[in-house]
């Protein structure tokens, strides 16, 4: 019985490893950095919220765990190689790295401007690149890596007025397959997670300024889309990021898990 706990308590762990994880001070994000910390990991947040990710650092930190802050903008690739080439000076290993760094847009294809389209394609395919390719020879030195990028449901589905996140979502996720083949021999595996709705911050603040007055209705008629009957909690994200980073899914590479409470497969 003894020995079956301890295998139990064995199970995922990041224990050693360093993980950068990006947009880290809400929502998935942050789900995701307290997570990868209470199994081990030394956790090393960027976003551009400094309040927010330093909140996340001195939870993590207060309870035991090893985090940084970062102040980083995704977008610009000459900072995102200092930042990244710091934390691997730091800790002399990068073993993570979670794009989950992101920005949403509502619209279709006629009114959605080109500044519009330009701002998402900046944060949301070109952070991804930016550092991807930061982090990319620095797992190459150390002989293995994990990828995981965050893409969504719209990357398989058409979901209406997402015209500009469609398309980088779509990105992302071809992203993820070249990375895999291209590094497989490198061992360095590359996933992408497909998300339906989740209830983060961002949700609750979109229902506040568009349906002031009716954010509980609007709420219920967005999580009623699921056919689960609700939006998932940013835990039910982290705990697949959590799988997908570790040892146990060492076999796992160049594939996509949507995790949309049966959205794709169930909404027809």
């Amino acid at each position: 019985m003894q020995f079956k706990k301890s295998m139990e308590s064995s199970l995922f762990s990041l224990s050693g490893k360093t993980a950068v994880v990006t947009g880290a001070s809400k929502g998935i994000g942050r789900s995701i950095a307290e997570i990868f910390s209470q199994q081990g990991a030394e956790v090393h947040i960027l976003d551009l919220d400094d309040e927010a990710g330093e909140e996340v650092m001195n939870g993590i930190n207060n309870n035991n765990g090893r985090a940084s802050y970062h102040h980083l903008d995704v977008s610009k690739q000459s900072v995102v190689r200092e930042v990244i080439g710091q934390i691997y000076q730091q800790s002399g290993r990068l073993d993570i790295l979670v794009n989950n760094a992101g920005i949403a847009q509502i619209g279709n294809l006629e009114n959605t401007s080109e500044e519009a389209f330009d701002n998402v394609y900046k944060v949301n395919v070109k952070g991804v690149y930016n550092c991807a390719y930061a982090v990319i020879d620095k797992m190459k030195k150390n002989g293995t890596g994990v990828i995981l990028n965050m893409a969504s449901v719209v990357a398989s589905v058409g979901i209406e007025d997402r015209f500009a996140y469609t398309m980088s979502k779509g990105a992302v996720l071809t992203m993820t397959y070249s990375i895999a083949r291209d590094y497989i021999k490198d061992n360095i595996r590359c996933n992408a997670i497909s998300p339906a709705r989740v209830h983060t911050p961002f949700v609750d603040g979109y229902l506040k300024q568009n349906y002031p007055g009716r954010e509980k209705e609007m709420f219920d008629k967005l999580s009623a889309t699921q056919p689960i009957g609700r939006m998932a909690k940013p835990d039910e994200i982290a705990y697949l990021a959590l799988y997908l980073c570790s040892d146990e899914a060492s076999f796992i590479t160049g594939s996509n898990f949507p995790i949309d409470g049966g959205f794709t497969t169930l909404n027809s």
